[in-house]
């Protein structure tokens, strides 16, 4: 070991993965190679001689990393080295049109070629302006800001009954997941094995489509099923007399839903308007926000662990499926817990809309 140059288990560690890392730049490996010599008893001169370099850099590698530390690996000071060769203003000029300017041949969003074309520059220092300032001009996301005139109201009435449900009542979540697909594969899948997913090909066979009614207890996380070919009123009807079914009687019923035309049919006002229906009380979000309902996602978690990667024969393998993993669910539920307030939720929608008012494009 060099006189004088000691490196703890933990340091050592952290230099040996930055030593082998693919991803870290070359101006920390080099150093955490060299040091890594030099605490197995490499000289100065011997490790300078293997990595290429002068002696008096390798003495400044060890002498900044007994300062610094592993952090401190590549760490250019200010002033020193390599100067930028674009002017800031170009900088810029990209970030605005990058923001502000269309691209010439109506594409949808720029590409790092056709801006350094534009300004003179290589495609990967465009590349590397959009990484610095978090620019992905090729990402939309998906928004709808809710214009219901009632949001707040509906919101909080929502909410509350996520966070302080009613006493002696049970509240449920309900909603259809529509137009489940049948899907089989043309070929058959290669199974999972070391080195290799599972496979599916990217063609596929439509034996139909279900419909999956489901209603979460919020309380418990248990969640009551049906699959059906439609969801006309009728249908929904047929679906809350289910709720009504397993629900003691003693109990009243809160059902949290969408503003669905089929949830306020004729046929479901009437049977709510019976006395022996006082129990029931519908809650409705606001309009355009579905993500407010919590079913949607338990809805998420049955497409992503029994539907999503899978082949179905028919329609009855596809409602087996999903009556099967339900009834799993139910036999350990999970509750999904509702995190954010109310308050929390209409101030960021009310951000949202004014930015929305100040910066809204056409589409």
């Amino acid at each position: 070991m060099t006189a004088g140059f000691v490196v703890s288990e933990a340091d050592r560690s952290s230099l040996e993965r930055v030593a082998r890392s693919v991803s870290e730049p070359w101006r920390r490996v080099r150093p955490a190679r060299a040091l890594l010599a030099l605490a197995d008893g490499g000289s100065v001169r011997g490790v300078a001689r293997a990595m290429g370099a002068h002696q008096d850099t390798v003495r400044r590698w060890r002498d900044q990393f007994g300062v610094l530390g592993v952090d401190g690996l590549g760490v250019v000071a200010p002033g020193r080295g390599r100067k930028p060769s674009v002017p800031a203003a170009v900088t810029e000029a990209i970030v605005a049109d990058t923001l502000c300017a269309e691209p010439p041949d109506a594409a949808a969003c720029w590409s790092t070629r056709q801006m350094a074309a534009r300004h003179g520059v290589g495609k990967d220092f465009v590349a590397q302006v959009w990484r610095e300032r978090g620019l992905r001009p090729w990402l939309a996301d998906v928004f709808k800001v809710s214009a219901d005139p009632d949001f707040e109201a509906k919101l909080a009435d929502v909410i509350g009954l996520y966070v302080d449900p009613p006493e002696r009542a049970v509240v449920f979540s309900f909603d259809e997941k529509t137009q489940i697909q049948a899907l089989d594969r043309t070929q058959p899948s290669l199974p999972m094995r070391p080195g290799r997913n599972r496979t599916l090909t990217h063609d596929y066979k439509r034996n139909g489509t279900i419909d999956l009614f489901a209603a979460l207890n919020v309380a418990t996380g248990e969640v009551l099923t049906q699959t059906r070919k439609r969801h006309t009123g009728n249908d929904v009807l047929a679906f809350f007399k289910w709720i009504d079914l397993h629900t003691p009687r003693h109990l009243d019923v809160h059902v949290i839903l969408d503003n669905l035309s089929a949830h306020k049919s004729e046929p479901v006002r009437t049977w709510l308007s019976h006395p022996r229906r006082k129990r029931w009380h519908l809650h409705f979000t606001p309009t355009s926000s579905s993500w407010a309902n919590l079913v949607e996602g338990w809805f998420s978690i049955l497409t992503r662990k029994a539907l999503k990667t899978r082949a179905f024969t028919s329609v009855e393998h596809l409602k087996d499926v999903i009556e099967h993993w339900a009834a799993h669910w139910n036999h350990d539920p999970q509750p999904l817990t509702w995190t954010k307030t109310a308050d929390q939720i209409i101030a960021k929608v009310k951000r949202a809309r004014t930015a929305l008012n100040k910066t809204a494009t056409h589409h």
